[in-house]
């Protein structure tokens, strides 16, 4: 009996705190502004830059997959670094055609894989 009643004593303990909880002070609503035409401008973004890089992470993941195979072909890495370069100095077509050239060639690199070796 002294168990059930210390149970209910700490049931009721909890339910008085809630109840006595204070509700939170209403918020006065802010005075309405009138709408402005004035927006804020939007960040530039630059597709050229944003093309570079993904042809630029294709091209490293298509050379990465061929030096895997050992099909690496040695313009493709050359072509590979130079984009990079360009990336870094902004010449964001000169990269996008030299990443685009990377992948090809080491496309064609893992392509050659399936040839047979000639004598």
């Amino acid at each position: 009996m002294l168990e059930t009643s210390r149970v209910w004593w700490a049931l009721f303990g909890a339910v008085a705190v809630g109840c006595a909880v204070t509700p939170p002070a209403a918020i006065p609503p802010a005075p309405e502004q009138a709408p402005s035409l004035v927006t804020a401008p939007q960040p530039v973004v630059n597709k050229a830059a944003e093309e570079a890089k993904a042809m630029l992470a294709q091209a490293e993941t298509d050379v990465q997959r061929a030096r895997a195979k050992r099909a690496l072909w040695q313009r493709a890495w050359e072509d590979l670094v130079a984009a990079r370069q360009a990336v870094v100095a902004k010449d964001h077509a000169r990269a996008i055609r030299l990443a685009r050239r990377a992948s090809e060639l080491a496309q064609l690199g893992l392509e050659q894989l399936a040839y047979p070796a000639v004598r």
